[in-house]
């Protein structure tokens, strides 16, 4: 039983070490690559986990010369544009000044359906209003719109609004974070005041209280779950 515990545990930091060094993308944003190391390595570590009779190196092994590959190709990725085109594919436009572009759509494989779902989830629903459509090699869509398409923004209206910075954590699900309190040169008393105005007693009825440079306040109570 400890012998089991231990292998799953070596196991495991080493697969999330994997992870890492793919670095902090989500599973549908990896490369073509990215996706299949993940697949290996979970498969690899498989084994020995349930099969004590396998050498654990057995299974080390594997997983770290595959680990030092994905470093060494990283390095080629980064040095060489052909090479990094060649492993992960170029970027394809789908949409072209509001035209679909059938052919690139065939070679990818990209059926209208999956263009009209991914178009959706961006709050697009006219094809026509988009100068491009790019189908990234991570089988993201990224759209441009026309210029007279795009939300107006804080520069073109003649405005100059107020930079309110990063909002940091204050009370974390009933917490104190004094750290950030004080980061924020601010105090108990300041804090006992905020709960007092709305309408806590205690930061343990508190779920999350922020606030930005501007001295602006986030304040969310504890949900009762009884």
């Amino acid at each position: 039983m400890v012998i089991a515990f231990v292998r799953t545990i070596i196991l495991y930091l080493l697969i999330i070490a994997g992870v890492r060094l793919m670095g902090k993308r989500q599973v549908g944003e990896l490369e073509p690559s990215e996706l299949v190391l993940a697949l290996i390595i979970a498969d690899l570590a498989a084994v020995p986990m349930q099969d004590f009779g396998i050498p654990l190196l057995t299974g080390i092994i594997p997983i770290l010369t595959l680990l030092s590959i994905t470093m060494i190709i990283s390095v080629l990725s980064m040095k060489s544009v052909k090479f990094r085109a060649l492993l992960c594919g170029r970027p394809s436009i789908i949409v072209e000044n509001g035209k679909l572009k059938q052919q690139e759509m065939q070679k990818n494989r990209f059926t209208v359906d999956e263009l009209m779902e991914e178009l959706r989830m961006k709050g697009v629903n006219d094809i026509s209003t988009l100068k491009y459509a790019i189908l990234e090699t991570n089988g993201q869509i990224s759209i441009l719109p026309y210029a007279d398409q795009k939300p107006p923004v804080a520069k073109d209206l003649s405005v100059t609004p107020e930079e309110a910075g990063l909002p940091i954590v204050l009370i974390n699900d009933g917490r104190v974070l004094d750290r950030n309190l004080q980061s924020r040169g601010y105090d108990r008393n300041w804090l006992n005041k905020q709960l007092k105005a709305h309408g806590a007693k205690d930061p343990k009825e508190v779920y999350l209280l922020t606030a930005d440079e501007l001295g602006r306040v986030y304040f969310s109570s504890k949900e009762d779950n009884a």
